[in-house]
């Protein structure tokens, strides 16, 4: 009822006081008394103190792994196997997602989406610099509050690093691989009065050399079997720069505004041998030498603008951000097809042609989120998002004819498409003691335009309004231990080429179209976990999930006659299955064995099995699968480190069995 007085004190700062009255008046109401309870003070500044303190060093490191309700976050800024590489050499290291032999990363054996600091983003992981990233959050069942398509592998956040404290800080970086190829980084940060300035650059050389067979049967008038064995060698080089600054306009508005500049190069080169059999009427064969040189370049642009405004009541506030990418892309493949009769024979003919493509990809996400508090315990969180993309894509194709390159028109595609997406959401959760529970809805509507003005087609396709519920259970446990059960339903749009009436003869051996007919497939996952942290912070979870899919888009081969090469093909195209199901059993330990090993491993054990639902094509045998990856850090001395990881995936639908293990020393 009466005066008091307000003391502020922090270390190396002089002592701050006010006087505060909340201002009750005798005889007033209840409801004058409680809204008096709240005062906002507004801003308060405190000067530094003149004295200096002595110098005082403090070493501390985040966990590798923590957990959330609705993510695992791996913390990866100190993981030295993947310094000087990029986002795919870091997801070597992460529990939860594999990578194989051509780099293509998967979470549950599915292709995850990628987000950029929480949004969604064109670039892709071999994109961003290793050194650049300072966590990975596993988002294994996303809540309604996360976009609702691609959510069969769940959503894969890389978190870049942006340094905040007062004053200059800064580092450099370089390093040299086995191959001879370098790289080098650094990175600034500035923070002072309300600016907050960082800028980041990295440039990486990479040189991959790889081996591979194919055998394949083919039944039909005649049967054939072919055998191919593939060697190949890329290289490339990468620059990234990244910058950006926080304007903090008062204690309860900022302004931040992001941009980033990519720049790459590549050169693969293939030599493969390819022997053809044919098995019957009659047993002849015949064998060719392809090789394949291509060129890839591109460029990434990007930029953010984002606002965040804190309301006086902790825990409310209102977020608003536009994010815009814009990717381009060049590229020229050759072909060339030395063919024989017999492996060292007389050369019979040679085949060349060439690709000459390029591409530019827009992408921009406007959102906006606000976060209520209502009691302690409980919160409302709503949203609105749209997405606007668009894609323009052209392929020239050309046959050598005595050296002289002719166009051909007729497998040359040029193409552009429109996919806009429109969502709102709302979730509401809640904690009473011990149990919290968290339940959304999302509703989404999208449409898809694609044109192939050359070829006189285009398609329009409307998806109507889709509702999208969460469900998200907590249950805390004695001793540290915890239960999680979650509910989500996710949809998967068919993407453009999926969706492109056009017939791609690039790869003669994989010759491919899409079908304009396919429609979204909608995928209900459920997810029940365990954790247990140790005393000495050790942690185990185990996830057991299931994932039902309706209307599965899943690859289609069929044979026709094709006019433009005058024979009988095999078609990969796409079609909806009737449904799917996966189920599996996750396991992830973090141990600090002794003061100087930190160990952490990880076990996925699934299966799955798809109904096609259609007349004449056989059903797909249930396939069981598994995958373990174990990362051992050990500190031999007070400044070096050294890390051994290594990954074992078993058969997984065609592709091989595979080991990998890396090795790296660094010293911090």
């Amino acid at each position: 009822m009466g005066q008091l007085k307000l003391r502020v004190t922090v270390v190396g700062y002089s002592p701050y006081e006010v006087p505060v009255s909340f201002n009750f008046k005798p005889g007033s109401d209840m409801s004058s008394m409680m809204n008096a309870i709240d005062k906002d003070l507004g801003n308060i500044k405190i000067d530094i103190a003149d004295k200096t303190l002595e110098n005082v060093t403090v070493t501390s490191g985040k966990p590798g792994l923590q957990l959330g309700i609705d993510r695992k976050v791996f913390n990866v800024d100190k993981n030295m196997v993947s310094t000087g590489g990029t986002a795919v050499d870091v997801m070597r290291n992460v529990p939860s997602i594999s990578v194989d032999i051509d780099g293509n990363v998967t979470m549950r054996n599915n292709a995850p989406q990628i987000f950029v600091d929480g949004r969604p983003t064109i670039m892709t992981l071999d994109q961003i610099p290793a050194d650049a990233i300072e966590s990975v959050e596993i988002i294994t069942n996303p809540s309604a509050k996360f976009d609702a398509s691609g959510g069969t592998a769940g959503i894969l956040n890389v978190v870049l690093k942006k340094n905040k404290r007062v004053g200059y800080s800064g580092s450099l970086r370089t390093n040299v691989d086995s191959r001879g190829r370098i790289g080098a980084g650094g990175d600034i940060n500035i923070r002072q009065n309300k600016i907050n300035f960082f800028l980041g650059a990295n440039y990486n050389q990479r040189k991959s050399i790889s081996n591979g067979t194919t055998d394949r049967l083919t039944y039909g008038t005649p049967d054939t079997a072919s055998y191919q064995t593939d060697e190949s060698v890329q290289k490339g080089r990468f620059m990234f720069l990244r910058g950006g600054f926080d304007y903090f306009i008062d204690n309860r508005n900022t302004l931040s505004v992001t941009a980033m500049i990519g720049r790459g190069k590549h050169t693969p080169y293939t030599e493969s041998d390819i022997l053809t059999k044919w098995l019957s009427p009659v047993d002849t064969s015949s064998f060719s030498n392809r090789f394949s040189d291509n060129f890839f370049r591109m460029n990434m642009n990007g930029g953010s603008l984002s606002y965040k405004h804190n309301f006086p009541k902790q825990g409310e506030e209102l977020t608003a951000d536009a994010n815009l990418h814009i990717g381009e892309s060049s590229t020229q493949n050759i072909i060339t097809n030395e063919k024989y009769k017999v492996p060292g024979n007389t050369l019979l003919g040679t085949m060349k042609q060439q690709q000459n493509g390029k591409g530019e990809n827009k992408n921009l996400v406007i959102q906006t989120d606000y976060t209520k508090p209502l009691t302690d315990d409980s919160k409302l969180e709503m949203g609105l998002r749209a997405q606007f993309r668009s894609v323009y894509n052209r392929t020239d194709f050309f046959m050598f004819f005595n050296g002289t390159a002719v166009y051909s028109p007729a497998l040359s595609v040029n193409y552009n498409s429109i996919d806009n997406v429109y969502a709102g959401y709302a979730t509401y959760s809640n904690k009473v003691k011990n149990f919290g529970y968290q339940v959304g809805l999302r509703a989404e509507s999208s449409n898809y335009e694609g044109d192939l003005p050359d070829k006189s087609q285009s398609f329009k396709i409307d998806f109507p309004v889709s509702l999208f519920p969460s469900i998200f259970l907590n249950q805390k446990l004695k001793n540290e231990q915890e239960l999680q059960l979650n509910y989500t339903r996710k949809i998967n749009r068919p993407g453009f080429f999926q969706l492109l009436p056009f017939t791609d003869y690039s790869d003669t051996m994989n010759i491919s179209r899409g079908n304009p007919s396919l429609r979204p497939e909608f995928t209900n996952s459920l997810e029940l976990s365990y954790q247990k942290t140790f005393k000495n912070k050790d942690n185990f979870i185990a996830s057991m999930y299931y994932k039902n899919t309706t209307d599965l888009i899943t690859r289609y081969q069929a044979k026709e006659t094709d006019n433009v090469i005058g024979k009988d093909i095999l078609i990969s195209s796409y079609i909806n299955a009737n449904s799917s199901y996966v189920t599996g059993l996750e396991l992830v330990s973090k141990n600090k064995l002794t003061k100087w090993w930190d160990l952490t491993t990880h076990l996925n054990l699934f299966t799955s099995k798809i109904n096609t639902g259609i007349a004449g094509q056989p059903e797909q045998e249930q396939f069981a699968s598994w995958l373990a990856t174990l990362n051992n850090s050990f500190k031999l001395f007070k400044n070096v480190t050294l890390q051994l990881s290594g990954e074992y995936q078993s058969k997984v639908c065609f592709l091989p069995e595979e080991a990998v293990v890396a090795v790296a020393v660094a010293v911090v």
